[in-house]
């Protein structure tokens, strides 16, 4: 066997009961070798005792943590692990297609990029439906009017939820600005360059933050449309999965990554790009589990005036739920900060 060029880190994205199908997904369809890292941030018990076993079976890296992870804050776990030229990162609810990384691999070293993406579909039915095919991500600056110079993010998402089928003479390599941490091939030189990721970004923008660090430490991104995986979101009701998926979209840490991306790159937050963001907060919410929750409810009648009440309520007790959980935390943490970082790889060495 050929000494494996890549560390595949697989780490919870919002959910955990779809974590069986996406790693028997990896093995059975990676066709080069690779070491695993997997980071599992407090499953239940059957999905724990399944890592548990699996790891034990594959040879694989398993590091547990027994609180819910920040995907950044997940993902630095791991990194210090990682002694491959390439390293990916992939969510667990992800199914990978046959040859993936294969290709993924090949467009790196063909165009010596720094990040590579496949073509990311989303949905039940694999392949279908595209969610991002690459995209567009930067920083603009303009002088207005009064001589004062004006920042804003500017970001294009490429052929979003388009069907494959459609556009399949359109999806060629193509050089990039950024990439999904659904799943994305990443040098791992590029980390002593600009260190880990940026732990202040809880639950969103963390992707566009990290490709344009990337970008302004002149590096390069790709994406390779040969490469498919499928993202598949569909939340069960049941606790630990909806207790997971409230706090990782809560209304806490989604302002508190929006304020701390608006910080670090000096941006003004009364604009259209962070008020379509406010005004959207907790919508992954309503949309993954309110919404159909009323509607089983009420039988499908589902008024437009109760949600708008449901949704009210919903704030509240979310930010009951996000306010409980930090006071319970066995040790609490302050993400972004450089000691929490420290800790991290204290609890995974020690």
């Amino acid at each position: 066997m050929h000494q494996p060029k890549v560390t595949i880190v697989v780490s919870p994205r919002e959910r955990f009961s779809f974590s069986r199908e996406s790693l028997e997904s990896i093995y059975e369809n990676t066709t080069v070798p690779f070491q695993l890292i997997y980071v599992d941030g407090n499953s239940p018990n059957q999905i724990k005792k399944y890592l548990q076993e699996k790891s034990q079976e594959k040879g694989f890296q398993l590091i547990r943590t027994d609180y819910y992870l920040a995907p950044n804050q997940a993902r630095n776990l791991a990194i210090p692990h990682v002694d491959t030229e390439y390293l990916l990162f992939v969510d667990n609810d992800v199914l990978v297609s046959r040859g993936w990384l294969k290709t993924l691999l090949e467009c790196a070293e063909e165009t010596e990029a720094t990040v590579v993406c496949p073509l990311t579909c989303i949905g039940k039915n694999i392949g279908e439906k595209i969610h991002l095919a690459g995209g567009e991500a930067r920083i603009e600056e303009k002088i207005t009017n009064k001589g004062k110079t004006k920042r804003k993010v500017h970001e294009v998402h490429y052929f979003v939820n388009r069907k494959v089928a459609d556009v399949k003479e359109e999806l060629h390599r193509k050089k990039c600005e950024f990439a999904e941490f659904h799943c994305m091939l990443v040098r791992t030189q590029i980390f002593d360059q600009i260190g880990l990721l940026d732990e202040g970004f809880l639950s969103t923008r963390e992707h566009i933050d990290f490709c344009m660090t990337v970008n302004h430490a002149g590096g390069s991104i790709y994406c390779e449309p040969t490469s498919v995986v499928t993202y598949v979101p569909d939340l069960k009701w049941e606790i630990p999965e909806l207790s997971f998926f409230m706090l990782r979209w809560s209304d806490a840490w989604e302002i508190a990554s929006l304020e701390h991306f608006a910080d670090k790159w000096n941006l003004p937050t009364k604009d259209k790009y962070f008020e379509k963001r406010y005004n959207r907060m907790g919508y992954r919410r309503h949309n993954g589990f309110l919404k159909p929750f009323l509607s089983f409810l009420t039988f499908g009648w589902n008024p437009l005036w109760l949600q708008k009440w449901a949704i009210s309520i919903e704030h509240k007790i979310n930010k009951w739920i996000t306010d409980n959980y930090e006071k319970n935390l066995p040790q609490k943490q302050k993400l972004s900060s450089p000691q929490a970082i420290e800790k991290n790889r204290e609890l995974v060495t020690n």
